[in-house]
C-alpha cells in the first residue's frame, strides 16, 4: 500500500505506543550497568521497546517541543531511522521516527541488515541486532546560526542522544553498543538518506545472550 505524506510517497505509517515516564531501574543503576553489548539473541524486540528507545533518544518531553536532549539554540539537526530486521508486529525494513507524532514511516520494505553490517566494516552485532538505530544529521540547521562551531553541537547533541538510548536499553534489559567506523556514502546509499543528511551513528539493539 502506498501512502502519500507530505507530498512523499511511503509504505506504511506506524503509530508507535506511548512512552512510560517511569521504570524499577534509577538513573544511577542505569549509569552503573550500562557497557557495550555486541552478542545477542536470534529473539525479536517489541514494538513497545522501540517504541521507549526512540522516545528516549529524541522525544518530545513538553508542550513546546523541547526534546530528550539538549540541543543548540533548539534547532533539532538530528534525524534517526529504524532498520528492523526482528520486531514483533513490525515487518522488516528502513522507518524514520517522525517525533511529533511519535510514529514510523516505513519507506523501504526490505531486511537491510546485511547490508548495513557491509557498510559498518562488516561488524556482526549490526547484522545480528533485531533493529539498528540510525541518526543522521543536517549540519546546516545548526551552523547558519553558529558558523562552523555548529558542527560541533552537532556531535555533542549526538552524544547526548546515544547514550539516552544505551540508558534506556539498560532499563529495558537489552543489549546495545555505538558504532561509529562505517563508510558514510554506503551507510547513506542503504538507508536512501537525503543528499543534505550525514551519518553519525549506528546503534544496534538486541537481546542479550
Amino acid at each position: 500500500m502506498i501512502i502519500l505524506k507530505g507530498g512523499m510517497m511511503f509504505l506504511e505509517i506506524v503509530k508507535l505506543p506511548a512512552p512510560k515516564y517511569s521504570s524499577p531501574t534509577s538513573v544511577e543503576a542505569a549509569l552503573r550497568a550500562r557497557r557495550s553489548i555486541r552478542d545477542y539473541q536470534d529473539l525479536p524486540l517489541t514494538l513497545a521497546e522501540v517504541s521507549q528507545l526512540l522516545w528516549a533518544a529524541q522525544g518530545i518531553t513538553n508542550q513546546r517541543g523541547y526534546r530528550t536532549v539538549p540541543s543548540a539554540g533548539a534547532l533539532y539537526p538530528l534525524k534517526l531511522y529504524l532498520e528492523v530486521g526482528k520486531v514483533k508486529d513490525l515487518s522488516f525494513g528502513i522507518y524514520k521516527y517522525e517525533l511529533l507524532k511519535h510514529e514510523l514511516i516505513k519507506y523501504l520494505a526490505e531486511d537491510k541488515r546485511t547490508a548495513l553490517a557491509n557498510a559498518a566494516l562488516r561488524q556482526s552485532c549490526v547484522e545480528n541486532g533485531a533493529v539498528n538505530i540510525i541518526f543522521s544529521a543536517v549540519y546546516e540547521r545548526i551552523t547558519g546560526k553558529y558558523g562552523e562551531r555548529g558542527v560541533r553541537y552537532v556531535y555533542m547533541e549526538a552524544g547526548h542522544a546515544a547514550q539516552n538510548i544505551c540508558l534506556q536499553a539498560v532499563s529495558l534489559g537489552l543489549g546495545t553498543v555505538v558504532v561509529g567506523a562505517f563508510r558514510d556514502v554506503e551507510v547513506q546509499k542503504v538507508v536512501n538518506m537525503p543528499a543534505e543528511e550525514h551519518p553519525l551513528y549506528i546503534i544496534p539493539v538486541g537481546r542479550m545472550k
